[in-house]
């Protein structure tokens, strides 16, 4: 179980890297609020790329692929909190067959 919520935990840290960069960027860019915004931005995302070396699973593939329902989620929820977006049921739902991905992905019971 500690496993588990250590690889929980981590891609939660991946998910606010890579979305918080990607937005911080956006805001320097699209909002114009400059170098400073989209520099920070940069190093979130270089932070990104470091966290899925954490998780205990050593398979690149998997981790990438069961992180990719974490992002979705985590762009709804950032969406929702920095940008006032409000998610449809479709969005809801959509969201939440991606995170019973992310269960079947990362922790099924495997086989040694």
């Amino acid at each position: 179980m500690a496993e588990t919520t250590r690889s929980i935990a981590l891609f939660a840290i991946a998910a606010v890297l890579e979305i918080g960069g990607a937005w911080l960027i956006w805001q320097g860019v699209r909002e114009h609020r400059g170098a400073a915004w989209i520099g920070v931005g940069i190093a979130a995302l270089a932070g990104y790329g470091f966290v899925a070396t954490f998780q205990d699973d050593p398979n690149f593939g998997r981790i990438l692929a069961a992180y990719g329902g974490v992002f979705v989620v985590g762009s709804l929820l950032w969406g929702t909190i920095a940008d006032g977006f409000r998610p449809d049921r479709y969005d809801i739902i959509g969201a939440m067959i991606c995170l019973a991905g992310v269960g079947v992905i990362m922790y099924a019971p495997r086989s040694a």
